[in-house]
């Protein structure tokens, strides 16, 4: 590891963001719940469960919707890339507000004395081949099923055992994870709610996920150059001092091009150690420094400063007409590509 490693996602800021996500669920659940017994009060303990269940679920499912939706939100505006550094631990948190979901589903069925007609339901039911009636308690079971895999793997042993690329589209099932549970929520909320509402909000939800990775995909090819062109970054001040700004080739290839005070040089966006994004880091003691975990490269050639001899590949850069330009091809790692402006 590089030298002057700093956890930079370990940090009082990552702490306190944490705190807040806790406090923000413990928030949800305990104004759901008081919201809910002021307007229908419980009659019996299982009621009590009943509204707890639907506390905890809506609060999952909410939870799911922001982690969707916080990728391409970081993709269209950087304000947004401190939620996508905390992404990991959002998702497994999420996971376990979840899980208190089902036990307390599992708690009701004790409680009213039907565990048995729940395993029946499981495991002996004939809507399995239906569409209308299919066992929504299935569906989130499978949910369920995804977002614990998940949550087992996002510690970064895992992220080297299965290699980044495998990691990466094992993580991908959160999506199937997600159309799943909206299906879940859409068989067993309303079948119980009538009212418009619940629809609304869920296609809005839906509508939403989809339509953030629509605009942030559309803005991308927007951007995208015809092959082999110089890639327009921008004026060098658009370049946040000591930060970077992403652009993509047309091959869809993410350049992180860096600025530190009149040094600009461009980088790989992929780390040499985990594919972490570089170019959502920073440079720290004059280093380009991972967001993942740490690694450092000189911005000048994206060599990791001695004893480390990790490398990335680096891109050509120039400045024309008071705008900073990138040339998409990659040149070999370590080789010598930044330049210092006026």
């Amino acid at each position: 590891m590089s030298v002057g490693f700093r956890a930079v996602q370990w940090n009082r800021r990552k702490i306190i963001y944490d705190l807040i996500l806790v406090a923000g669920v413990i928030l949800f659940v305990g104004s759901y719940m008081a919201v809910g017994a002021l307007r229908h009060p419980p009659a019996d303990p299982p009621a009590w469960i009943n509204l707890r269940i639907n506390a905890l679920g809506t609060c999952a499912f909410t939870m799911l919707t922001i982690i969707l939706c916080i990728g391409p939100l970081a993709r269209l505006d950087r304000r947004f890339l401190p939620l996508l550094y905390n992404r990991r631990h959002f998702g497994v948190l999420t996971f376990f507000v979840a899980l208190a979901h089902a036990y307390s589903v599992v708690d009701w069925f004790a409680a009213v004395g039907a565990v048995g007609d729940l395993v029946s339901e499981m495991t002996n039911n004939p809507k399995y081949l239906q569409f209308i009636g299919f066992p929504m308690k299935a569906l989130g079971l499978f949910g369920l099923s995804v977002m614990f895999l998940l949550a087992a793997t996002s510690h970064d042993f895992w992220l080297a055992f299965l290699t980044p690329r495998i990691w990466k589209a094992l993580h991908m099932a959160l999506y199937v994870a997600y159309g799943v549970l909206v299906m879940h929520v859409a068989l067993g909320v309303m079948q119980e709610d009538r009212r418009a509402i619940v629809p609304i909000l869920l296609g809005a939800a839906f509508a939403l996920v989809t339509g953030l990775h629509i605009a942030a995909a559309w803005r991308e090819r927007e951007r995208a150059p015809q092959r082999g062109e110089w890639l327009v970054v921008g004026p060098p001040d658009s370049i946040p001092d000591q930060a970077a700004r992403i652009v993509a080739a047309a091959n869809g290839e993410r350049i992180a091009v860096f600025r530190d005070g009149n040094q600009i040089g461009a980088l790989t966006n992929v780390c040499a150690h985990q594919n972490g994004p570089i170019g959502e880091g920073r440079i720290i003691n004059g280093c380009v420094t991972c967001p993942w975990h740490g690694y450092e490269y000189r911005l000048a050639d994206g060599c990791a400063p001695p004893p480390f001899t990790e490398k990335l590949a680096t891109y050509r850069v120039r400045l024309r007409e008071g705008v900073v330009q990138v040339h998409p091809k990659a040149l070999p790692p370590g080789t010598h590509a930044a330049i210092r402006i006026a």
